[in-house]
């Protein structure tokens, strides 16, 4: 099998990043929440998808991706995996940073998108709505505090990691990891949406944060430290655990693809 050039690699990745970010992202923005008149009560009725449905957007964009994407570039579309498996020794070191600078440029051009499609109702206000950014404190959806944001974005990147290590594995089923992958970050957004509105992604939290001002850019910071590390204790502590071959391999996400 040939192995993909660069190019070709970092478009799939843009590919990727873009669809997770637009369609999680978008999800929250623009359906999430949604009220319609009952013409029989002329009550308000909530018709959205809420926090479930949030949760299962993004694990379906990145089940889509991977399939449809990760044959190419490995299906990454998160800086925080890119590391994870470079140290890991999954993934080329020289490779991470234009996967990493792929990924932001697409994570905010979905923004971009998405900020153009929302404008499009009377009275939508990025700053004042948060534009599915990630936050704490008077910004967490639950009004969780800084250290519970710290733990939570650490633990459940570190798990995430664990999902797409253990499913990339040579010893595990070829073919499924995009399923167990997608499920896997489903039941992340299903823990933590109430505490950080979720990120485990350092792109995903970037490409909205632009365009919902100088509060939402302010907290940034916590959701690409806190997803690094929780990548960086996977990466360097699977094969540990597990007794998985370290042996480096040129191409794909891992060594099951």
């Amino acid at each position: 099998m040939t192995e993909p050039r660069l190019a070709a690699k970092l478009g799939a990745e843009f590919l990727g990043t873009f669809w997770l970010v637009f369609g999680g992202c978008g999800s929250a923005v623009l359906a999430a929440m949604f009220l319609s008149a009952d013409p029989g009560t002329n009550t308000q009725v909530q018709l959205g998808i809420g926090f479930v449905g949030v949760a299962l957007a993004f694990g379906l964009t990145v089940l889509t991706g991977a399939y449809a994407f990760g044959h190419v570039s490995g299906g990454h579309f998160n800086p925080a995996v890119t590391i994870g498996l470079a140290i890991a020794k999954r993934f080329e070191w020289r490779g991470v940073l234009p996967y990493i600078v792929t990924q932001i440029v697409a994570a905010s051009f979905a923004g971009l998108v998405l900020f153009i499609v929302a404008a499009g109702k009377d009275g939508f206000n990025a700053v004042e709505s948060g534009f599915a950014t990630n936050g704490f404190g008077d910004r967490s959806p639950g009004g969780y505090s800084l250290l519970a944001a710290l733990i939570i974005e650490v633990v459940l990147t570190a798990v995430f990691l664990y999902i797409i290590l253990g499913a990339t594995d040579d010893r595990a089923p070829k073919g499924f990891a995009p399923i167990a992958i997608g499920l896997g970050l489903t039941l992340i957004h299903l823990v933590s949406i109430p505490v950080t509105n979720t990120s485990v992604n350092p792109a995903r939290s970037l490409g909205v944060a632009w365009f919902a001002g100088g509060a939402a850019l302010s907290q940034v910071w916590l959701f690409i430290v806190a997803p690094i590390i929780g990548a960086a204790i996977a990466g360097f502590t699977y094969a540990l655990i597990t007794g998985a071959n370290a042996t480096p391999v040129d191409e794909g996400v891992a060594n099951n693809p």
